[in-house]
């Protein structure tokens, strides 16, 4: 059987750009199929002598008839034996309607104004984002970030089986991630920025490293947290989700969170389980 990848979301919050890396990967896009000849579609990919054994549709240009019948062709996609995941890209109302003022595109559902059709747009796909496997928080993303994480999620199709977990370190300033299973808060730890010498580094160089780690307080929290992991990450599994995302966040983002997700990726690592780190504030 086949392996599909519904590309969903808000209007605005990146499809086109997930769609555009998705075929760099390799995979077979469709764009603005309707949802009701997704079930045909399937079949005919799934006859003897097709070659196409990565699809990804890329759903909800066409409007609200898309989002009415999409959570039923999700259910008849995996009754038929196939592989169905779902991505849903998400954004903050107001990073939303700054895109579209900034782009003056019309919404798909502008039957009133931006902000109308959004709160619209957000109320008719909230079944599907329950569904999703894997939620993208594109507000504080640029296009080279987004196709980063696509990237990552869906380039190595070796580990399939595996859940996939995403370490996201994050600075409270710039906002709470939207797309995380998990938040741990490291800012009660020594803050590198208040030392003259190591502010202009971040936790990717070895000078803070060496200084966020050379606290126990540090060690003990990291200690703490990777057990902690070590020890729900495999009822995660046994529950059939795919996709677990893991943030650390400090103040700005660029120290102490990011030093401690390069450590906790690290130890997922050594222990073999798929893991990509992202750093969404590191150079803000």
């Amino acid at each position: 059987m086949s392996e599909f990848l519904v590309v969903t979301g808000m209007s605005g919050a990146g499809r086109s750009t997930a769609a555009a890396s998705l075929e760099d990967l390799g995979w077979f896009v469709i764009d603005n199929l309707p949802a009701a000849l997704i079930t045909n579609m399937a079949e005919m990919i799934n006859l003897p002598g097709a070659e196409m054994d990565r699809v990804a549709l890329v759903i909800g240009r066409g409007g609200s008839e898309y989002f009415d019948e999409l959570p039923e062709v999700l259910a008849a996609l995996r009754s038929n034996g196939n592989r169905v995941r779902v991505l849903f890209l998400d954004a903050s109302d107001d990073v939303l309607i700054r895109r579209y003022e900034g782009t003056r595109r019309r919404h798909p559902l502008a039957a009133r104004g931006v902000e109308e059709s959004i709160a619209d747009e957000r109320r008719l796909l909230a079944p599907v984002r329950d569904q999703a496997d894997l939620l993208i928080d594109t507000g504080e993303l640029n296009t080279n970030q987004l196709r980063t994480r696509v990237i990552e999620a869906f380039g190595d199709e070796g580990g399939a089986s595996a859940m996939q977990t995403t370490v996201v370190s994050f600075g409270y300033k710039f906002g709470l991630p939207l797309d995380v299973d998990l938040v741990f808060d490291c800012r009660f730890l020594p803050n590198p920025f208040w030392i003259e010498e190591l502010r202009p580094y971040s936790g990717l160089d070895a000078p803070v490293r060496d200084y966020v780690l050379s606290h126990p307080e540090a060690t003990d929290f990291l200690e703490k947290v990777d057990g902690l992991l070590a020890g729900i990450l495999p009822s995660f599994v046994r529950e059939g989700k795919s996709y677990l995302t893991i943030a650390l966040g400090c103040t700005g983002g660029r120290h102490r969170s990011v030093t401690l997700a390069e450590a906790l990726g690290e130890r997922f690592s050594e222990r073999g389980h798929p893991v990509s780190v992202f750093h969404r504030d590191v150079d803000r």
